[in-house]
């Protein structure tokens, strides 16, 4: 498989992953372009991770191409591991080396001269802000701090490419808006990413974004477009008893989706002329005075559309 455009960095046509019976990654199609920070969301199972560990050649697909770096993969997958960069989920450094020893270890890995290990390893101590960490033990760091130090590992070797499986899911706000600026840095730098998240203003801060739903790519685009282009309509809500009104309007089969919001009700409904005068009667009849309001749609609008594509009249654009 060759690539049609020098500036994109990964491709897949038909990658499907089976577990048995289970259809992990059900024929994905994507294409990454050099420098984008590229987003994946999804529920749990949606096939992320297991997509995330077939790009690096971590895990064999079961059929379809890759192609990531212009290397066709998993062929050429040890060619590519100095040329990309892997930052898992869990924690994957050892917790009873120091940030130094941790650091060292992985230069050694990527093969790195003595003299150009200690300058990087210098430099992203320094980055990252890890000078006062580095004789203490990875394991005694804090959600943060860990976050910190395994990034500098993922990118210590200069990797034109780096993947990030959900690397803020256990930080707190603050550390997860630094690592993002951290980010942010890396693709001002040329460094594409493909992050994968299950927040939704990570998500939106994306280039580009795919919403995967049980191995199928459901919806891809930018944020904006996608939001633009959301069929359906969506609604808020205001009124006295909230979660009443979220129970009369469940069953109503104009409803796709419900979300109480502060003491408003949020709705995504299908499109279809007076909806919300529908969505009024309904209340009214159920003893609710409400005020219906139409509202722009938000990302979270377009992961429920989109995962829940069967209920709409028609599907999410892909």
């Amino acid at each position: 498989m060759t690539s049609g455009d020098s500036e994109q960095v990964i491709r897949t046509r038909g990658l499907t992953r089976r577990f048995g019976k289970v259809v992990a990654v059900d024929h994905l199609d994507l294409d990454v372009q050099r420098g984008e920070v590229y987003g994946f969301l999804g529920p749990n199972g949606s096939g992320k991770s297991t997509t995330i560990r077939m790009l690096c050649g971590l895990l064999l697909p079961t059929e379809g191409k890759i192609e990531v770096m212009g290397m066709e993969i998993p062929r050429q997958a040890e060619a590519l591991k100095y040329l990309v960069g892997y930052m898992t989920q869990k924690f994957a450094l050892y917790d009873d080396l120091t940030v130094s020893e941790n650091l060292d270890f992985v230069a050694s890995i990527y093969e790195l001269s003595r003299s150009e290990s200690n300058r990087r390893i210098e430099e992203l101590i320094d980055l990252y802000r890890l000078a006062d960490l580095r004789k203490q033990s990875a394991g005694t760091l804090s959600g943060g701090q860990r976050q910190r130090l395994a990034l500098a590992a993922a990118v210590l070797h200069k990797p034109a490419l780096l993947f990030l499986d959900e690397p803020t899911s256990a930080v707190d706000p603050q550390s997860r808006r630094d690592f993002w600026d951290s980010l942010f840095a890396l693709a001002d730098e040329g460094t594409t990413l493909l992050v994968s998240t299950h927040y939704m203003d990570e998500a939106e801060r994306c280039h580009r974004l795919a919403i995967l739903d049980r191995g199928r790519l459901v919806a891809n685009g930018s944020p904006r477009a996608l939001m633009d282009e959301l069929p359906g309509q969506t609604f808020l809500i205001e009124c006295e008893s909230p979660r009443t009104a979220q129970s009369l309007l469940s069953d109503l089969p104009e409803v796709v989706a419900t979300a109480q919001i502060g003491a408003s009700l949020r709705v995504l409904a299908h499109d279809g002329a007076n909806m919300a005068q529908t969505l009024e009667r309904r209340l009214t009849s159920g003893g609710v005075t409400a005020h219906v309001l139409a509202t722009a749609p938000n990302l979270e609008d377009v992961f429920v559309a989109s995962t829940q594509r069967q209920r709409l009249s028609g599907e999410v654009a892909q």
